[in-house]
């Protein structure tokens, strides 16, 4: 059995969108598929973050699955070709990926693995290379993306950090859209400007900034305000859920 048609192994817990859909975690996934939707976004956009470890993986992963949630078809790229993490977070095998497609010539439609998210497709990093930055910025990948907006109807691909190596910032001339993913309290401003500047330097479109780890607990009013509205029936149901 090819690698393509293995079933996957099963998402990892972090996949919180897919594993606890009625969590506060996907509800505000779901604000955040709103939020690019209103920003104009029609095939493509990416996510990335400022510092290293900042959950840059794990947001574009779940963004993934609200948007598959709706029925668009969606196709999540891993194109971090250092630190590749989409594989693990969605049970997928690493042999064959984005490094095949572009160095093959391969189209991503026969590189992507189906994911146990229905409409979500998962193109991994492959075998890693030693060129990572001149990879993803190359013409093959630009034109491979182009293909790919035609074949479904979201592309998203989780890149390097911006200010740590150069991938990023490639990427951004591919993008539709960029989205930063910034660790609450952990990352200086002047590394966020910085980023920021690196992104609107190559006429990078940034769409907004995702804020990583906000305690909702000690942020009360928005956890309350949830876990009250949640404790109502839906319309029709006519009363309190317990």
């Amino acid at each position: 059995m090819s690698e393509r048609a293995k079933p996957p192994v099963g998402p990892s817990s972090t996949l919180v969108a897919h594993i606890e859909p009625k969590s506060p975690a996907a509800e505000a996934y779901r604000t955040l598929r709103t939020s690019i939707q209103f920003a104009g976004l029609d095939h493509k956009c990416r996510s990335t973050s400022s510092s290293p470890g900042e959950g840059k993986s794990t947001t574009v992963a779940n963004f993934g699955v609200v948007l598959a949630q709706t029925g668009s078809r969606v196709c999540l790229i891993d194109s971090d070709l250092r630190r590749p993490t989409l594989h693990r977070i969605f049970g997928l095998g690493n042999n064959r990926g984005l490094t095949t497609a572009l160095l093959d010539g391969l189209p991503f439609t026969e590189i992507a693995q189906p994911s146990n998210v229905p409409n979500l497709v998962v193109v991994t990093s492959g075998p890693l290379p030693p060129n990572p930055a001149e990879l993803v910025g190359s013409n093959r990948m630009r034109e491979a993306l182009e293909a790919a907006a035609a074949d479904y109807d979201m592309v998203l691909l989780d890149s390097p950090p911006v200010v740590s190596v150069a991938d990023a910032v490639a990427l951004a001339t591919f993008a539709d859209g960029v989205v930063m993913v910034v660790q609450t309290g952990k990352v200086p401003h002047e590394v966020i400007r910085r980023a920021t500047g690196q992104i609107l330097a190559v006429k990078g479109r940034i769409l907004g900034v995702v804020m990583n780890g906000v305690n909702l607990k000690r942020d009360g009013y928005y956890y309350d305000y949830y876990r009250y509205y949640n404790s109502y029936a839906s319309p029709g149901e006519g009363k309190k859920k317990r």
